[in-house]
């Protein structure tokens, strides 16, 4: 039975080689600030960058080494929590869109932008 199964399937690696290839793709989007990739990574990367981006809004110690789990290396933390960040500070929610491209062209899988929203939502 699937009752209670959030999420994907592996994407037929093992559980720690996924969360090991997500992890990644959400350091790429931040370095990059836009990324291509199959849809269903750019999905499930989503969700990991809209965390990511909610705990670099709270600028606390304890936002930062929990982000620090999923980004590893020092300078891209640094620009979550010092560029990205401030720039949703009135947004709630909805950091990153998902954009369809079409298909790959050798195994017709679909392929997807993913990318921080840019405009600034004001509430005055």
């Amino acid at each position: 039975m699937k009752h209670r199964k959030k999420g994907t399937s592996n994407f037929g690696r093992r559980k720690s080689h996924k969360k090991a290839m997500l992890n990644n793709l959400a350091m790429s989007l931040i370095e990059h600030n836009r990324i291509k990739t199959t849809h269903r990574k750019a999905k499930e990367v989503s969700k990991i960058a809209d965390k990511l981006v909610t705990l670099g809004k709270k600028q606390t110690v304890n936002a930062r080494r929990r982000a620090k789990k999923i980004v590893t290396q020092k300078k891209l933390l640094q620009k979550l929590f010092d560029q990205i960040a401030p720039k949703f500070e009135n947004r709630n929610g909805g950091y990153t869109r998902v954009i369809k491209l079409g298909f790959r062209r050798g195994d017709a899988a679909p392929i997807s932008i993913v990318e921080f929203v840019e405009e600034k939502l004001d509430k005055s």
